[in-house]
């Protein structure tokens, strides 16, 4: 996991802030606060927030969902980019990390945008499937458990509209994935999604070294 983009030297890398990221102050504040939290090392870097509110914003998209939400930024950044009527269905277990996203959202004034889904994501992502909102999705991010992540990556396939883009967070995992000596359950598993979407024929796909690495899936 990684909070700036891999393999950038450090100037390099404040380089490309100065001259690309264009962080609101609301979305610089969460992500500070964020990375005071034992576990900040979630946390989605900004040079990739702001290329998925591009993409978004790109696509017209209205209707998206967030698998994952951690303390909100992802959430937030899309909710941003969204139009006023626009909707992020976001997916969490976690109450204590989601208490800070709500006080952001709220704070940011797209609170009405976003609806929190506080159960296993499978089991939202199988209600949206039942309730009949299969193909009704314009982009979906995940980045929750890495052991969960091939069946997330088929509910969203599943609940994005043709020409809807599935984002698949830490694909790179910090460079684990190339180490063939590096075994554990979590890397293993991002290695078999990796290779499995590389063969997949119902998406188009680009792997960008982007943060931690984001593969992109284009629903044909």
């Amino acid at each position: 996991m990684s909070r700036q983009t891999l393999g950038l030297e450090p100037k390099l890398y404040e380089y490309l802030q100065g001259v690309c990221v264009r962080e609101p102050e609301i979305l610089k504040e969460l992500r500070q606060e964020t990375a005071k939290h034992p576990m900040s090392m979630m946390q989605i870097a900004p040079e990739q927030g702001q290329f998925m509110a591009l993409l978004v914003e790109l696509m017209g998209a209205q209707k998206t969902l967030d698998i994952g939400v951690f303390t909100g930024y992802s959430a937030l950044v899309v909710a941003l980019a969204l139009p006023e009527d626009g909707q992020v269905i976001a997916c969490d277990v976690d109450e204590n990390y989601t208490a800070i996203a709500r006080h952001y959202w709220q704070k940011a004034g797209v609170s009405h945008k976003i609806r929190l889904h506080l159960a296993p994501a499978l089991e939202t992502l199988d209600q949206l499937i039942a309730q009949g909102q299969s193909n009704t999705f314009d982009f979906a991010f995940i980045d929750a458990d890495k052991s969960n992540y091939n069946h997330y990556y088929e509910r969203a396939l599943q609940l994005v509209r043709i020409g809807g883009l599935i984002a698949i967070d830490n694909v790179l995992w910090g460079g684990k994935v190339a180490d063939e000596d590096i075994q554990d359950n979590r890397t293993q598993q991002i290695r078999a999604l990796n290779d499995k979407i590389y063969q997949d024929s119902r998406v188009s796909i680009s792997l960008v070294p982007i943060a931690d690495g984001l593969t992109l899936a284009l629903k044909r």
